[in-house]
């Protein structure tokens, strides 16, 4: 099922969609790791799984190739949408060991061939193996947008796009990332505004583009972008 089908109801809304993402959600609830204050399965179905599904809704997201999820956690996003985007490749950066060894297990209980998970500091990666690997690069609950925009410049290529899950909007990122423009070289396009499920808010999602070449400088030493972000904010 595609939100781009007219008349379809987006996966994010389908219950029985949504059921395909059961397996983790019981590995979730079973887990002694700390993961997330919500791991009843009927909440986080709507609250976490949905929520990463209305990411579908970008078409940046639908068409992504190689993608990264930064800050992964407990794999939301990240693997909801590794599920929906079989012909994506999806690597899963966190620097928590235990939430990289819960995201593997998930991965192997769903059978997920396209995806992996990665203990690493996201500034770490973008000097290794990630750097300018990626079309896309999706974050939820990490940090300010202005920080974000700074940890993914590196990760993407030259046009690929973050997308970043948001509850309000951010006016004084927005102005720090347009400000140091070419510093960062990315740049916020839109805000998609998506409603995950029944009762829920508002979300936004912030999409952004890459603008150019990694700027020199890029990336920081690990937690500078939010200690001292660009543009002060």
């Amino acid at each position: 099922m595609s939100p781009e089908q007219p008349g379809s109801t987006p996966p994010w809304l389908d219950r029985d969609e949504l059921a395909r993402l059961d397996p983790m959600l019981e590995l979730l609830a079973s887990s002694h790791t700390s993961l997330s204050s919500v791991t009843n399965p009927d909440e986080a179905r709507s609250i976490h799984v949905a929520d990463s599904l209305s990411g579908l809704a970008c078409p940046e997201v639908r068409g992504a190739r190689k993608a990264a999820d930064l800050g992964a956690g407990g794999g939301f996003p990240g693997i909801p949408l590794a599920m929906f985007l079989p012909n994506c490749e999806f690597t899963l950066i966190d620097s928590v060991g235990r939430k990289v060894d819960f995201m593997s297990e998930v991965i192997l209980a769903l059978g997920l061939g396209n995806t992996h998970a990665v203990k690493a500091r996201s500034e770490d990666w973008a000097r290794s193996g990630g750097r300018e690997e990626y079309d896309l690069v999706t974050a939820r609950a990490v940090a300010p947008l202005s920080a974000l925009a700074e940890l993914a410049s590196p990760l993407l290529v030259e046009g690929g796009y973050l997308v970043a899950w948001k509850g309000e909007a951010e006016p004084d990122s927005e102005r720090a990332i347009e400000e140091n423009r070419e510093a960062l070289a990315m740049e916020v396009l839109r805000q998609e505004i998506v409603v995950p499920f029944a009762g829920s808010r508002e979300r936004r999602l912030y999409v952004l583009a890459k603008t150019g070449p990694t700027p020199d400088g890029l990336p920081r030493r690990p937690g500078m972008a939010r200690k001292r972000p660009l543009g002060g904010r």
